[in-house]
């Protein structure tokens, strides 16, 4: 079972790295940001990555109750809210923003980690559309493919290959089985066409991400292990 990514956003510096290292030591991925805009932007750029959001409301310049509606435009990814405002009534806004929880500090970290697998063990897994390969973070909803917190343009054909080929990561494909698979049973076009998309996909992903192999006199795998 992959790893859980979590996005960390607290200012607090000695907390954030204790809250990262003690998540990281129980098994989970952890992207850290010390600000509300720092969030937003790892959010903006690696929102498939993320699994689920502790999110701290005092924070500089955009807060988190900022943060959390602006999240909750575009993502129902779950929000624990962890913060030391702990009235009745910044609670409540907290849950009317969308959050799916509230701790208050301060707490204890294995108290934490229950409320993170609690919340996730009823959510939905993000691998149905959501493919992790490699350094490659390919959204099948969005039809968009990250690295490193980028995107990669992809045209609609580039995306179907690459794809296809992380879903059945190993496994060697004729040029003609990935022309029936990709382009259809009907299409009447040859191999070539095959191999000009490998080529543009070769080029975009550039030897940082050298995943697709060339298996002579039969095609093509698609290979993580270098």
């Amino acid at each position: 079972m992959s790893k859980k990514t979590v996005l960390v956003v607290e200012d607090d510096n000695k907390l954030r790295n204790t809250v990262s290292d003690y998540l990281e030591i129980n098994n989970f991925s952890v992207i850290a940001a010390e600000s509300g805009e720092k969030a937003l932007e790892i959010f903006e750029n690696q929102a498939a990555a993320v699994d689920i959001v502790l999110l701290d409301v005092m924070l500089p310049s955009i807060d988190g109750f900022g943060v959390l509606r602006k999240i909750r435009e575009k993502s129902s990814v779950p929000v624990i809210i962890i913060s030391a405002r702990e009235s009745e009534e910044d609670q409540l806004r907290g849950f009317r923003l969308g959050a799916d929880n509230y701790l208050t500090k301060p707490f204890l970290l294995s108290v934490m980690k229950e409320h993170i697998n609690s919340i996730l063990s009823r959510v939905k897994p993000r691998e149905e559309t959501v493919i992790r390969a490699g350094d490659l973070i390919i959204d099948k909803a969005s039809r968009k493919v990250t690295a490193g917190g980028n995107e990669i343009e992809m045209t609609p054909k580039e995306f179907d290959v690459i794809a296809f080929f992380a879903e059945n990561e190993g496994t060697v494909f004729s040029r003609d089985t990935i022309l029936d698979e990709i382009w259809g049973v009907n299409y009447y076009g040859d191999f070539r066409t095959v191999d000009t998309i490998i080529k543009q996909l070769r080029k975009k992903l550039s030897d940082k991400y050298p995943y697709i192999k060339s298996v002579y006199g039969i095609g093509y795998k698609f290979e993580i292990a270098q």
